[in-house]
């Protein structure tokens, strides 16, 4: 099966909708992760990093206006998420150890940037849960800065473990229940 330039459009606007899709529900639920980067991973994972970058930033505009006006702001963050997915995860399947490490490599650099936006621009208060999370710690007596960079490194890494096995889960359905697509997985 052949990447066209129809199955890499409709392939994006899935993955888009996965984006969506899980951020509302973390949105919502007021989750302390995101699960906003599904689409932007899988997306990485079978095209690319281009176009895990590419859906990262559609995500982020279509949350932006409908849902969540922080997103536009953390789009840069899905981005290098798409990056790092894109190079780290490969199509083959990694053994289940691997992913906790793969899941830290792709969370630290966006966890970096995420806290400096986080502190920066919004001093602790987005939309996502882990903003209670935040507001306590500094509400016992950490520093605010503090609060946020502890937060954001348990909140990322544990957001970025789950989407990579949900990808990983993703993949090996495809694969299974769908034998012309091993060429492209």
């Amino acid at each position: 099966m052949k990447k066209t330039p129809a199955f890499i459009i409709a392939f994006m606007a899935i993955c888009v909708a996965l984006n969506y899709v899980g951020s509302n529900i973390a949105l919502f639920l007021r989750l302390p992760i995101y699960l906003d980067t599904i689409g932007t991973m899988l997306s990485a994972v079978v095209l690319g990093p281009i176009f895990g970058m590419a859906t990262a930033l559609i995500s982020g505009l279509i949350s932006w206006m409908t849902t969540d006006i922080f997103s536009l702001y953390f789009a840069p963050v899905g981005i290098l998420v798409g990056l790092m997915a894109g190079l780290v995860l490969k199509k083959s399947e990694p053994k289940k150890a691997r992913l906790f490490w793969k899941a830290l490599a792709i969370s630290f650099p966006g966890t970096i940037l995420s806290s400096l936006i986080t502190v920066i621009l919004f001093h602790g208060i987005t939309s996502s849960g882990s903003s209670l999370i935040v507001q306590a710690l500094h509400g016992f007596g950490l520093n605010l800065t503090a609060s946020i960079i502890l937060v954001q490194i348990g909140t990322d890494y544990m957001d970025r473990l789950v989407v990579v096995f949900i990808v990983t889960l993703i993949i090996a359905t495809l694969r299974l229940r769908l034998p012309r697509w091993r060429t492209i997985l």
